[in-house]
């Protein structure tokens, strides 16, 4: 997740007062997209999920 302008080629959408900026070759993959933003003990930040499936592990305890 980057801050950027709009290009030729980009799905553009506005969501509780934020606007999004995908490329819409990824968005037409990816979508329906959900963007979240948490509070838990662990820190504060966003939470990006999708319908892209990730496939492996990355060998770690975290849910990559």
């Amino acid at each position: 997740m980057a801050l950027d302008e709009s290009r030729e080629g980009d799905e553009v959408f506005d969501d509780r007062g934020l606007t999004y900026v995908v490329e819409k070759a990824l968005y037409d993959y990816i979508k329906p997209i959900r963007v979240d933003y948490v509070n838990s003990p662990m820190g504060s930040g966003f939470n990006i999920s999708s319908s892209m499936q990730l496939g492996g592990s990355c060998g770690g305890s975290c849910s990559c």
